[in-house]
């Protein structure tokens, strides 16, 4: 709701900035000028508007008054203008080039909407806030609790966890707090007296949420030791994504070749780039795991030292490894040379988006150590994923079990609007990490 709300305002804040432009500039014409104006101003705005998205300015976790929030939403301003800018020079189609007024929009609207999202944030942060119980302590309600006390801005307060063995305070809380939401642990739908607490309060116009369904709702990730089989088999049927998966093998084969295409243009400065940096093979195959387990070879440009792992073995890549290249470490940043993985792509051996292909070195390990880990290969591994937009690069254990949470929710809630999300948020923090 709140993500819609934003979306309206800024709506209405590019129209209405549109509208006090053109009142400054042509009092006489107004109605002229807006119909010439229109038709060019409005695929601007839809720009701007997927600009904002893929910027994360509706994500609630980043709505708050903070340096980081306001610096996201003046770069997303400076990178819609350099567009919008070369949209009417490189495209003169609409036979407008409309120097002083784009400038002069620009500034009435960065003044509406830096205004507007603070009053917007504000009123998050500070009113309209949900009074949520959690009733069964454990690791997954801690975190929860400890999550939306570090993000006011989602609009809820704990009052407090309760534990299973309680009922008599539970009961009171119940009748005398002013509660909205309650957040169920599986320990407490186990215990009789606790289910019949809550069977009596239904008439209390209390929401009641499973701890797994809360967390994943508020994190965008799913609580491990939250679930268990049943959850498995209540969200992750694979019959009503039959043809989701159709059509998704569809778009991968096209936008494969498409993007394959494309990248061609770069392949001679990368072949160059790497001959230069260091000596030896311009690809680097490597066996992955993919979807059902079975393995493939997985293509992507060298970006390390020949025989990295000669005397090592298989290791995790990590910050500032010796082993990158100078020129493997922008290739890196980049996501450039992630791009001969279009070639698995087309094969079907990986998607556009999933969860990161793993090593068999390290699946083994963290199949035994990581709860539930191979029902992500339950769908093709991706070139990018919600996992690699959310986590940075995981080189533990414990980065595979925080990354896990997040391939679970994408392959739960997957679907061509989240595809293509992340897709977009893919371009702007490789574009982002290429310029550092």
């Amino acid at each position: 709701m709140r993500k819609t709300t934003l979306l309206l305002i800024d709506v209405a804040l590019l129209y209405g900035s549109l509208v006090a432009m053109l009142a400054l500039r042509y009092q006489s014409n107004l109605g002229g000028q807006f119909a010439i104006h229109l038709l060019p101003l409005t695929i601007i705005f839809v720009i701007w508007l997927v600009i904002f998205y893929i910027s994360n300015l509706y994500d609630q976790r980043t709505l708050r008054n903070t340096i980081f929030f306001y610096s996201r939403l003046f770069e997303a301003i400076i990178v819609a203008t350099v567009i919008s800018t070369s949209f009417f020079y490189l495209i003169p189609f609409f036979g407008i080039a409309p120097k002083t007024n784009l400038a002069l929009f620009i500034l009435i609207f960065t003044m509406l909407e830096f205004g507007g999202r603070s009053l917007f944030n504000s009123i998050v942060e500070t009113r309209f806030k949900k009074l949520i119980l959690i009733v069964g302590d454990n690791e997954q309600a801690q975190e929860l609790t400890l999550f939306i006390k570090e993000n006011p801005q989602l609009g809820y307060t704990v009052k407090e966890i309760i534990d299973i063995q309680q009922t008599a305070h539970l009961s009171e809380v119940m009748t005398t707090a002013n509660l909205d939401t309650i957040v169920i642990s599986p320990s407490a739908y186990q215990t009789p007296e606790i289910r019949d607490i809550f069977y009596k309060a239904l008439g209390q116009k209390i929401n009641f949420y499973g701890l797994a369904t809360f967390y994943e709702r508020l994190t965008g990730r799913v609580p491990l030791d939250a679930i268990d089989q049943i959850w498995f088999l209540e969200n992750l049927s694979e019959g009503n994504k039959r043809v989701y998966e159709t059509l998704k093998r569809f778009y991968d084969i096209i936008f494969g070749l498409i993007f394959g295409t494309i990248s061609l243009v770069l392949y001679p400065f990368v072949i160059i780039s790497i001959q230069l940096g260091s000596p030896g093979p311009l690809f680097y195959t490597q066996t992955r795991i993919g979807r059902l387990g079975k393995s493939f070879k997985m293509i992507k440009f060298r970006t390390m030292i020949l025989d990295a792992e000669a005397s090592t073995g298989a290791v995790w890549a990590k910050d500032d490894d010796q082993r990158v290249t100078g020129i493997g470490k922008f290739l890196r940043r980049s996501r450039i040379d992630e791009l001969p993985q279009l070639w698995n792509i087309i094969k079907g051996e990986m998607s556009l988006v999933g969860p990161r292909a793993e090593r068999p070195e390290f699946h083994e390990t963290l199949k035994r150590e990581v709860p539930f880990y191979e029902e992500r290969y339950l769908i093709k591994p991706g070139l990018s994923g919600w996992a690699q937009i959310n986590y940075p690069y995981g080189a533990s254990v414990k980065d595979a079990a925080e990354k896990l949470k997040y391939d679970l929710y994408y392959i739960k809630n997957r679907s061509f609007l989240l595809d293509l999300g992340i897709i977009l948020k893919t371009i702007r923090i490789a574009l982002s990490q290429a310029g550092k």
